[in-house]
Parts: structure tokens; sequence; C-alpha cells
């Protein structure tokens, strides 16, 4: 006990100093997308969303869901929230403690087949593993980690209720199925735990042979069918684990809706072509996953796109390393399944983790939005870490005269992969500097250009920015949203033609509608930007207006759900004078989602126009029930509170103010309008503080001045304060606007 207390101390410290440098990270990549970006981590959501949104925070049934679902995980991210709000610190703080839990528990479950000095040899090779990286320090890869603990948990636990030739014990059965239902509500391949449970029954703790199994089926074939006693609560265990497997899988399918998530080729080439080039393909990567556990030295954060070429004939030299990759996998099986003992045990319970946990990853069976992902590399390089460490133990047994050299070697793996985990991290930092990094051992992939291009927008290098754009446009010249960011640079730098002639380019490459057909193709929410992006442009001339409207509506049908679409030519209709029209595309938004914040603000403010003021305000109010800290709709709703003379409101007036100039204290405009309130409430002192701050920040704010001007004369009986505020009035001709 002493022993293994000593090894696991070694392990938290190993991987604490493996990913200190995790703590300094930013949120990046897929973090701005389920964190930053995630309204279901914030208090106002309700905890009932969780179950019915997917892990980037979109209901499920609607067909831009990813279908991912983890609402364990984002109650996690949800109670990182309430502690720190969007500071990362906490997030990667987490994410670093589950690690460390994950390789105890690892540890814990090697010990069940393995000696415990080589148990924590595999631990202390999981733990230092440098593909763990993206699932460490990325914050959203804390559903790995999760749901490896429950996929731990529940082996551990169903070792207990089952024995060689022994009954049931419900109690860690039942107790089992419940940590399977835990791991997969983390993430979906928690679910694999089940067949690796069933696995273990047969060939761990009932310790059956391939022959005798072999003779059992060939008894059923014979029409004489023999099942041994021990078989039958074998049976009856994975039953009811099978059992529970399709409950949950059904469960899992009603709430996505029956539905498959969509991508497109970009996401996943191969997952577009036919046979035999999608399946070859598809098996090709088994060899390059299974590189990335043996030499993890060239890691990337994004391999999509065209990262690794599709293979489109038998005759590509590449299959030559699938072919290969079989070869060894098939000589492990048939090495394990010659005879039962400890060692070929072992060998089975790592290739059952190492294959089985991955399935659901490996396109093999269905389309998944990625070529390759590091992360999904976590839990099945359990079962690489178990057979490196018995290979090793196995080297130890047999090659006594070198030790040494061994013990060296060992001593230097760890070591290399503790040195690469650690400079990993600081790739992880920002966004910048991840996707740059990702450029030095991945050039094909026209994303990590356009998203090394992004990084820059933000600091507003747009020429810079520009010049990685243009790259991704020419690494895959088909690439569409290349050419949404290479117009929207242009029009940040303020050339509009150049903008406008990558927007048409862009569009060159959507599917053409063929006349009096409808609009088949599926197209990604983003590639239409293109149509808001162009009809943004061309709306900056009034005689335009009306080819603006065209792309917007050429947007929606193309996909009726296209929400942003909608709020964009309600604009242009505004523009034209079609109120009413507007209000009515508004209102078509709201069928696809009630709560957008957005479209009831816009709503709003087209009622007002229509001289519809409690209408409007409703409508303000409802854009706040669904996000209380919408800027726009706080604003006007004040404006409406101040104007509207009702005094018992007046101090929610003034809260929602003060929220606004919390959030944004150099925004001239809250502080009018919060003096307009306290002069209506007659207090003076404070309104005259709120006039003077308007001012300080917009010193030639004209209601400001004039009604500053106008209170210290009337109300607080000092005119001669009104000079200076009268003085810039004249100045700027404003005098004529003051004596009216």
């Amino acid at each position: 006990m002493e022993t293994r207390s000593i090894y696991s101390a070694i392990i938290v410290v190993t991987v604490a100093v493996c990913y200190y440098k995790a703590l300094d990270c930013g949120f990046v990549f897929d973090d701005m997308s389920a964190i930053v970006e995630n309204k279901d981590l914030r208090p106002r959501t309700p905890v009932a969303n969780l179950f019915w949104n997917d892990f980037w925070g979109t209901p499920m049934k609607m067909e831009k869901s990813h279908k991912s679902y983890r609402p364990l995980c984002v109650l996690t991210f949800r109670m990182n929230y309430a502690i720190s709000e969007l500071e990362p610190m906490s997030y990667h703080l987490v994410n670093v403690v589950l690690h460390a839990i994950v390789c105890l528990l690892f540890m814990k479950v090697c010990n069940m087949f393995l000696k415990e000095l080589t148990s924590f040899l595999a631990a202390l090779l999981f733990a230092v593993h440098p593909i763990h990286t993206e699932a460490v320090t990325g914050v959203v890869g804390r559903a790995e980690a999760l749901s490896s603990i429950f996929f731990l948990a529940a082996l551990i636990t169903y070792s207990k209720c089952t024995s060689y030739h022994g009954k049931i014990q419900w109690p860690p059965l039942i107790g089992t199925v419940v940590m399977v239902t835990i791991a997969m509500l983390c993430k979906e391949q928690g679910i694999t735990v089940i067949g690796v449970c069933c696995v273990y029954e047969v060939f761990v703790a009932q310790r059956a042979s391939f022959q005798e199994l072999l003779s059992i089926l060939l008894s059923f074939v014979r029409g004489k069918p023999h099942i041994p006693a021990w078989l039958k609560n074998s049976i009856v265990r994975a039953i009811f684990l099978v059992g529970t497997t399709v409950f949950l899988l059904m469960a899992r399918i009603k709430v996505m809706g029956a539905q498959l998530p969509v991508f497109t080729r970009y996401d996943n080439p191969a997952s577009m072509e036919n046979a035999p080039a999608r399946q070859l393909t598809y098996n090709y990567l088994l060899p390059i996953n299974a590189w990335l556990l043996l030499f993890p030295s060239g890691l990337c954060c994004d391999w999509t796109m065209g990262t690794i070429p599709v293979i489109s004939s038998v005759l590509d030299p590449r299959n030559l390393i699938t072919v290969g990759f079989y070869a060894v996998l098939g000589k492990f099986i048939h090495f394990m399944l010659q005879q039962q003992d400890k060692r070929n045990r072992v060998i089975i319970m790592s290739l059952s983790l190492m294959i089985l946990p991955f399935v659901p990853a490996s396109n093999l069976f269905f389309p998944v939005g990625f070529v390759v992902a590091e992360r999904i590399l976590y839990t099945p390089s359990m079962g690489f870490s178990m057979l490196v460490a018995l290979g090793f133990q196995i080297l130890l047994d047999n090659k006594q005269n070198l030790k040494p050299l061994l013990w060296g070697m060992l001593s230097l793996l760890l070591l290399t992969h503790s040195v690469k985990t650690f400079v990993r991290n600081g790739d992880w930092e920002s966004e910048y500097s991840i996707f740059r990094s990702a450029l030095k051992v991945n050039t094909k992939n026209a994303k990590l250009f356009n998203n090394v291009g992004h990084a820059l927008e933000k600091f507003e290098k747009y020429a810079e920015a520009l010049e990685y754009f243009e790259k991704a446009v020419s690494v895959q010249h088909d690439d569409i949203g290349a050419h949404i960011n290479v117009g929207r640079t242009y029009n940040n730098l303020n050339m509009s033609k150049e903008a406008e002639a990558a927007y048409r380019r862009a569009l060159s490459y959507f599917p053409q509608v063929q006349p009096g057909k409808s609009y088949q193709a599926r197209i990604a929410p983003n590639h239409l930007n293109v149509y808001l992006n162009l009809a943004s442009l061309v709306s900056k001339d009034p005689s335009r207006l009306m080819e603006a409207d065209k792309y917007l509506k050429t947007a929606v049908s193309m996909r009726p759900d296209y929400v942003q679409g909608y709020i964009n030519r309600g604009d242009i209709l505004v523009k034209q004078g079609q109120k009413e029209e507007a209000l009515k595309v508004y209102k078509t938004a709201l069928q696809y989602e009630p709560d957008n914040a957005d479209v009831l603000y816009n709503i709003g403010v087209v009622l007002l126009e229509l001289e519809r003021p409690e209408e409007a305000r409703k409508s303000f109010e409802a854009a706040l029930n669904s996000e209380p800290d919408h800027s726009q709709s706080l604003y006007n709703s004040a404006i409406m509170i101040q104007e509207s003379g009702e005094q018992k409101m007046w101090p929610e007036g003034i809260r929602r103010l003060k929220k606004l100039i919390k959030r944004e204290p150099e925004d001239a405009k809250y502080y009018f309008t919060l003096g307009m309130l306290h002069m209506d409430m007659q207090d003076y002192k404070e309104a005259e503080k709120d006039f003077k701050n308007c001012i300080k920040f917009d010193p030639l704010f004209r209601s400001a001045l004039f009604n500053l001007a106008l209170m210290l004369n009337n109300n607080l009986n000092r005119p001669m304060d009104t000079l200076p505020y009268l003085e810039t009035l004249i100045q700027k001709k404003y005098f004529k606007v003051f004596i009216m």
C-alpha cells in the first residue's frame, strides 16, 4: 500500500509538471464555441436545457446541431462559469486535475492484470503521452477525461460483480450500469465500456479460451447446444449490459431527433466519396492513428480538409501501410487466442481498451465530423500504454543482461514524452500560437491558414490576415469560407471592389440551382455568410438595396432555418421603408429561434417606428428574458422607461443603465439617459454627475450640454456655471437649438 501511494504521488507530480503551462493558456479553437459563446453556461439558462441541447448549446432537434450530446460535461463548464465566469485558468486547472484522476484510476485498472511496478509504468506513460495535450490543455477535451473516469470506474465496478464460475453480484452490476450511463453523458464513446466489460467477463473473469468458445458455438451449429453452467451466469450479465446499451442508444437517438449530424466535405472529404475510395481512406486512417500513438512528433490541432488526401485507387501505395497495419493486428489477435494465460489476458484487455473506445470515431460504421482528431485517442491510448508496459515487463523477465539498457531506454522515452508534452502546452496558449504550430507540420489544410488569419483579424492586422486567407485559397481553391474571408478582409481594408469580386468567386463554388427544381444541396450556415456579406456591401449604395434583398432571399431559400439571413433581410426592408414586410420577416425568424434576442430586439425597433410602443416594449422585455445582458434591449427599454414617465419603473431603468455603464464605462449615451432619468426624479445632483460624465467621454454631446446648462440655470440656481457649456454650444453653432 505504501509503494502504491508513492507511485500515485509520482504520477500526480508528473502531471502537474507536464501541464503546468496549461494554466496560462486561454480559450482556443473549439473552446470558443463550447465555452465563450455557449449560452448553456450562463446562469440565466435553465439547467434542464443542457439535456436537450448539444455540446455547443444548439438544440439537438435542429438540423445544424452537431449532435454531440454531453450534458454532464457542459454542467461542469457551467460550474466553472459560476465560479470564475470566463477566466480560463480555472477551466484548465479542472482539466489537469481530471487528467491526474484518470491516471490514478488507470493504474488501478492495470493492477488487475499487471504487476504493481508495470502498472505504474503504464500509468506514467499514459500521464506524459503528448497525444493527450489536446484533450487536457484544450478545455473541450474535458469530455474525454470525464468520460474516461467513469469508463474506468465502470470496469472496476464490473470486476466486483463477477468471478470465476461465480454467481451474479447484482449491486455492483447495477452500479456498473450507472457508471456507464454517466460516462455516456460525459461523452458518447463512454458506452463502449460495456463491450470492454463483456470481453473482461469472457476472457478474464471466466478464463475462457478461444477453443472452448468455438466448441460451444459448433454445438449450436450441429443442433446439440451445450451451454456450461458458468456461461449461463455470464450470459445473464451480458444480456443485462447489452439491454442497457440498447436502452441508452434508443434514448440517445430520441434526444437527437433520429437524425445524424450533417457534415460537409471540408470536414471529412472521404465521407463524400463513393466506394472504394471511402473505404480505402477510412481504413488507411487506422494506421495513421496508430502512428500518432507510436511516434507523437508531428501533432496538429486540425486534420480536416486536404490534410490526408483521399485514396481513390487500390493501386495507391498507401494501401500497403493499411495492409501492414492489419497484418500486425492480425498477428496480435492470433497470438492472444492461441492459449489462455495471464499474458494473453493482458493482451486481450489491452486491445479491447485500444480498439473498442475508438470504434465510434473510426468512420467505419458512420461518418464523423473529422478525419483524425488527437483527443479521441485519449481513452484508446490506455490500451496502447498497457501493451508497451507489458512488452517492457517481458523484456525485463527474459533479457536480464540488458536490464540497464532497457531501463535507460524507457527513461529516455518517458523523458522525451514529458518534454514534448510540456512544450506542446505552450502551443495552446492562444489561437495564433496553436494554428501557427499546426502549419509547421501540416500545410495541406486550408482551414489552418484561415484560422491564423482569423487570429490576426482579432488584432486588426488585416493586411497580414489577408496573406493567410489568400494562401488558404491557393491551398484549396474551392474553399468557399476562404473566399469569404478574403472578401471580408478587403472590406475591412476599404477595398470594396476587391471585396465584391472575392464574394462573387465564393458564390461560383455553390452548387448551381437547376431551373424548375428546388435547391436540394445542404449548405453549411457559415458558407451562407457570403450572401450576408455581399448584401451588406452592396447596401451601402442606396440604389442597390433591391439587389441586397435578392441575395438575402436566396440565402433563406437555401436554408429556411438560416435566422441571420432573416435578420439582415429585415434590416434591408427597413431601409427601403417596408416596415410591415420587415416585421413579417423577423417573425418568420422567430419560428426557428423563438428566443433569439437579436430578432426580438429588431421587432421592438420596427414596432417603435410603426408607433406601437407597448408592443415594442414587450418585445424588448422578451429579448431581455432570453438574454438579460443584451445591450441594445437594455438601452432602448431604459429610454422607453424614461420617456414613459412611469415612476414605478424608474429604479429598473436606472439599474439597466448602470449595468450597461459597468460593462461599457466610456459610452457617453448611457450617462446621458441616466441623467435624464435622474432629472425626472428631481435628483439634480446625480443628474449633474451623469451629464458631466457624458461630456467627459463626448465633449460635443449636444443634448447633454443643453440639458446640463438648462438644469444648472433653472433647477440648481447656478447660472454662472452654465457659461462653459453655453460657450461650447455657441462655438459649435448649437446656440440656436439651445434658445429654441
